[in-house]
């Protein structure tokens, strides 16, 4: 029974028997008891959630936050507007300690207000989900539902916000290997199907054994109800280990890929900001200088034999925001770094166009011939490199005018690297575009052989955010089957391999040179022949199911009972209960 319905006597007066539903203006106690247990439930679910993700190698909390999640949207029919209220503060206790590296420096209500506005699409996943797990089988509307508002988040408004997108939990965990079939937006259903059919298959199985051990109910058959209970279990048992199995069978394929017979050796340079916060870039020479040092160190080891000669230099995002194009002086320190080790370098810089407007793009610099190829960065993050509606925003912060005017570049999504003779093409994504899905896809289309991620995270200091970021590359690497090189100003860099694996890292805020013999690769995935076709697909049938539902909601729902509720919507008397529990929970 929801807290507005209660029952009433019937005809006949025998207090307790089902009769007409009479709608109350006040909640009774229980009902308010119910509903904050729901809400303190929630938001312990989605702060499990939230310590899935990295740095905390505990991706099975997602999977178990998900399953609290299902349980609560489940359990005795809740209303829509209960779901949606679930949703949402399940959304809080996930995104507010999932973002406040948005506030680090700007104060807390970019922060809050962002993590709020995330809270709303998990409220809008409530009413869905909540409505369409009416059909049967709930898990799987469970999980398409959760597919579907992912989808939307990480794609409206302002192209959408992925942060937080349940796959980017999942590079410690089992699963992540279904990356490379159906991309994040697979990897992110395969949590919600795990942990929505295991909760399913608890409820079943707490049904049953409660049914048994009350008196047995003459008007079902105690061996058909038996035969159904086992039906209905073994459905939620196979989808419960359904990704599992399947990862481990996709397994081996991933791992192959770390080995190629064509390989390039790179070396990512992290040559540290001089100091923190949003003027970071206001000493912008002495951030080239500290990057054309560390490359010159490295070099200076290679010289020795101290370590091998790389075939190409990776610097981060903004290592030369002095463009070398139109200053002299950053030219010649560029040429001069990238004759010390004898390799081109790509380096991570600010451009402008005739226009005037800024573009964060990467230069690939050859000592002899200076820029051979240039990546401009093709998704622009709003409240940073741009500013949608400046007028507006600039009412709640005085930061809203710090935000740049930089255009989105075009063309591929790939640079040419001239290496001994012959080129190698690498994919670009810098920093903020590696969290979406075409960004990566686009460039192992256009031919990438290994993935560059230039990042600057001296912004966000000494948060987890770039530890969140670095996952999403680790997710990449699978799904694309590619290497993925991370280089940053501040830290953290890394060199990942097509597994996902991290090979080697750099701390915070220390200059530092990672190397590595990458494999190149011209393969491609299965996830990336399919591109957003599948996400397409669950989205589709998704709508469907929830206008289908909404449309069929009464009969529909009274021919097929739901696990964890009863046919007519309202809790059962403890006598109907006995009889009918198992199949209401079951089907």
């Amino acid at each position: 029974m929801s807290g507005a319905e209660c029952e009433t006597p019937s005809a006949d007066g025998a207090a307790g028997r089902r009769g007409p539903v009479t709608r109350l203006r006040e909640w009774a106690p229980a009902d308010r008891k119910l509903w904050l247990i729901r809400t303190a439930l929630a938001i312990v679910a989605g702060a499990g959630m939230f310590l899935a993700f990295p740095p905390r190698a505990s991706w099975y909390l997602s999977v178990i936050s998900l399953a609290v999640l299902y349980a609560l949207l489940v359990v005795d029919r809740p209303r829509v507007r209960t779901g949606a209220w679930i949703g949402f503060v399940f959304g809080l206790g996930f995104f507010v300690p999932l973002l406040p590296w948005i506030g680090e420096y700007v104060g807390p209500l970019p922060w809050l207000a962002l993590a709020t506005v995330m809270a709303g699409y998990l409220a809008l996943f409530g009413v869905i989900a909540t409505v369409t797990m009416r059909l049967p089988v709930p898990p799987v509307w469970f999980t398409l539902s959760w597919i579907l508002v992912e989808a939307v988040r990480s794609s409206f408004p302002f192209g959408g916000f992925p942060w937080g997108r349940t796959a980017f939990s999942q590079v410690d965990g089992p699963l992540l290997p279904l990356a490379s079939i159906l991309g994040a937006p697979g990897l992110s259903g395969a949590v919600a199907l795990f942990g929505s059919a295991g909760a399913w298959f608890v409820l079943i199985v707490v049904a049953s054994v409660r049914t048994r051990v009350r008196a047995d109910d003459a008007s079902v058959e105690p061996e058909r109800r038996r035969s159904d209970t086992l039906t209905w279990a073994a459905v939620a048992a196979v989808l419960t280990l359904l990704g599992p199995l399947s990862a481990i069978l996709v397994t081996p394929d991933t791992v192959d890929r770390t080995v190629s017979g064509s390989t390039v050796n790179v070396a990512a340079i992290q040559g540290n900001v001089p100091r923190l916060g949003l003027d970071f870039n206001a000493q912008r020479r002495a951030v080239l200088d500290n990057h054309a040092t560390e490359t010159e160190r490295y070099a200076a080891d290679v010289h020795r034999g101290a370590t091998a000669a790389p075939d190409l230099v990776l610097w981060p995002e903004n290592a030369s925001d002095i463009s070398p194009l139109t200053n002299p002086d950053a030219a010649t320190e560029i040429t001069d770094a990238s004759e010390a080790v004898n390799a081109p370098i790509l380096v991570g810089t600010v451009l402008r166009d005739d226009d005037g407007r800024p573009s964060n793009s990467v230069l690939v610099w050859d000592g002899r011939r200076g820029p051979v190829d240039r990546y401009d960065k093709h998704i622009i993050q709003p409240f940073g490199e741009y500013l949608p509606w400046r007028g507006f925003f600039r009412l709640f912060s005085s930061y809203a005018d710090m935000a740049g005017n930089f255009r989105a570049g075009t063309g591929p999504g790939t640079v040419d690297v001239p290496i001994h003779g012959r080129s190698v093409r690498v994919g670009v994504s810098t920093c903020w575009e590696v969290a979406f899905d075409r960004s990566a896809r686009k460039a192992v289309n256009d031919g990438a052989e290994f993935l560059f991620v230039p990042t600057n995270n001296a912004t966000f200091g000494r948060t987890n955010m770039t530890y969140q970021q670095l996952a999403m590359s680790q997710v990449r690497a699978v799904e694309h089957g590619r290497s993925v090189v991370v280089a940053a100003t501040s830290g953290v860099s890394a060199i990942i391999g097509a597994d996902g694996m991290i090979e080697s890292e750099s701390g915070f805020f220390t200059p530092a040179t990672l190397t590595a013999h990458l494999a190149l690769r011209s393969d491609t995935t299965i996830a990336t022949r399919l591109g957003g076709l599948p996400q397409t697909i669950a989205v589709v049938i998704a709508v469907a199911a929830f206008l289908f539902a909404i449309a069929r909601r009464t009969r529909f729902s009274q021919r097929f009972p739901i696990p964890g509720m009863d046919t007519a919507g309202d809790r059962r008397e403890s006598a109907d209960t006995t009889s009918e529990e198992i199949d209401g929970i079951t089907r």
